[in-house]
């Protein structure tokens, strides 16, 4: 292990900052617990040698609009996103569905006389979409390009976090679009975090859009895997790093680990008062995901949800936050919000006539070791009767499983730390650059690093750029 950069774990961050520097010039080794990359970006056969399943993550906002993969260009390296015409949707009871269209103008129509405020919450923000991303995916450490695109969000994040949209809408649908984005985040429901999180996530399904990636989210990592080849880069899979003297041979070494991670391979290397931070870091709730084959398209009562990306299920903007409130408190709710995704209906490579990918993930209390399969089929049954009949299999990685599969996931936390105020504006530990850590030349990328969670390859960027400093912007071009 004798590589100039050493970088742990192949995630879209690590790749990123192992890409960034093999074109920097640098000798750049991977090292990947797993024996295949990409973290939660992986694909794979579950039930039939034909059939792709997303093992984590399949809609993909954040890597169509970050800066990142913006430079990378994944078009360029053979990654085709498919734009759903409804990014995003959200039946109700009583055959009703809030529908999130790509057009913000069909949008608005859908909603009738919520219409024009939903088109005042985030026309602004969908018009000046590529500045606010790079604010909201920022590293919290450079004033905004544009102060006035930062002007837009205080006013909207004040309501959102204090509960006002309630009395913002007349009808049901558009609080229940906007309830569905804020459970992104997995935490207490509504609150600062969530409300910026909305924002982010709500405008670019009217800029960027939700896309999904043909073939498989793998098709993000193979293409970061390939260029990080192209320029002499190196990927060892099966290559646990349990102890970072391991590593003591490389000038720069980049962690896409969780903080507990760290903390375990450095043991008494890092300094009491860093450590003990790392300690602190809190973990939020888990989340249980079901794969389901399937014989047809899930027969939602509202066709048109049949055309959506992605579809959050859980009733009213109120019984969402209950539920998700419930969660955080460590109970275990009746009623539950899952997010759905049927790829085939962007997607036909997927899978075959008759088969068919769907999955499904619900949340849990952290470490919660209980099987969600009969919750989550009750819940799209709700919304799609009949869909029980379709199932021809199906599995359900527990909490416990999720950390098995990816130690990112303490407990199953896809999110690698809860998205709180606090841990927000120092994640994971309050410094001027979270990317640095207080042993030379050892940086983190992980999602408990700015800007958080999602397939954006930020925090790849970030580190890449602390370790490059000037020569950052070369490598840019």
């Amino acid at each position: 292990m004798s590589a100039e950069v050493s970088v742990v774990g192949s995630g879209p961050n690590g790749l990123a900052a192992a890409v960034l520097l093999a074109r920097a010039g640098r000798s750049v080794e991977v090292h990947e617990a797993a024996v295949v990359i990409g973290g939660g970006t992986r694909t794979a056969p579950l039930f039939d040698d034909d059939v792709r399943h997303d093992i984590c993550a399949t809609g993909h906002p954040m890597a169509a609009a970050s800066p990142f993969f913006r430079w990378f260009g994944l078009a360029a390296h053979g990654v085709e996103l498919l734009r759903p015409e409804i990014a995003y949707a959200h039946p109700l009871d009583g055959g009703r569905a809030g529908l999130a269209y790509e057009d913000l103008d069909r949008t608005c129509d859908a909603l009738g006389a919520d219409g024009p405020r939903w088109r005042r919450l985030l026309g602004p923000l969908a018009e000046r979409s590529q500045d606010l991303t790079e604010l909201l995916l920022g590293d919290l450490r450079h004033p905004p390009h544009d102060p006035r695109v930062a002007a837009l969000l205080p006013a909207r994040m004040a309501m959102l976090a204090s509960g006002l949209d309630r009395r913002l809408f007349t009808g049901a649908e558009a609080p229940a679009l906007l309830s569905g984005v804020s459970a992104h985040v997995m935490g207490r429901q509504p609150s600062p975090a969530a409300a910026g999180a909305t924002l982010l996530l709500a405008h670019l399904a009217h800029a960027t859009g939700w896309p999904i990636a043909r073939g498989g989210s793998q098709t993000i990592t193979e293409a970061l895997a390939a260029d990080l080849r192209a320029h002499g880069g190196r990927i060892h899979t099966g290559s646990r790093v349990t102890d970072l003297r391991q590593l003591a041979k490389s000038r720069t070494v980049i962690l896409d680990i969780a903080p507990r991670g760290f903390l375990d391979i450095a043991r008494d290397l890092l300094p009491p008062r860093y450590r003990k931070a790392l300690e602190s870091y809190r973990y939020g709730p888990g989340a249980a995901k079901v794969d389901f084959l399937v014989s047809e398209p899930v027969p939602w009562s509202v066709p048109e949800v049949g055309k959506a990306g992605t579809v959050h299920l859980g009733g009213t903007r109120d019984a969402v936050y209950a539920a998700e409130n419930a969660i955080v408190r460590g109970e275990d709710p009746d009623d539950r919000f899952v997010l759905v995704s049927d790829p085939m209906a962007l997607d036909p490579s997927r899978g075959l006539p008759g088969k068919r990918p769907v999955w499904a993930y619900c949340h849990v209390p952290n470490g919660d070791p209980r099987d969600v399969t009969d919750v989550v089929r009750r819940q799209i049954e709700r919304f799609a009767p009949g869909f029980s009949d379709t199932i021809l299999a199906s599995r359900c990685l527990r909490a416990t499983e999720l950390e098995a599969y990816n130690a990112n996931y303490p407990g199953g936390d896809v999110a690698t730390g809860a998205v709180n105020l606090r841990q927000v504006l120092g994640r994971p530990v309050p410094r001027w650059n979270t990317h640095r850590t207080p042993l030379g030349g050892v940086f983190l990328c992980s999602a408990a690093t700015a800007p958080g969670p999602g397939v954006h390859g930020m925090g790849g960027w970030y580190a890449a750029k602390a370790v490059l400093g000037k020569d950052f912007r070369r490598v840019l071009g």
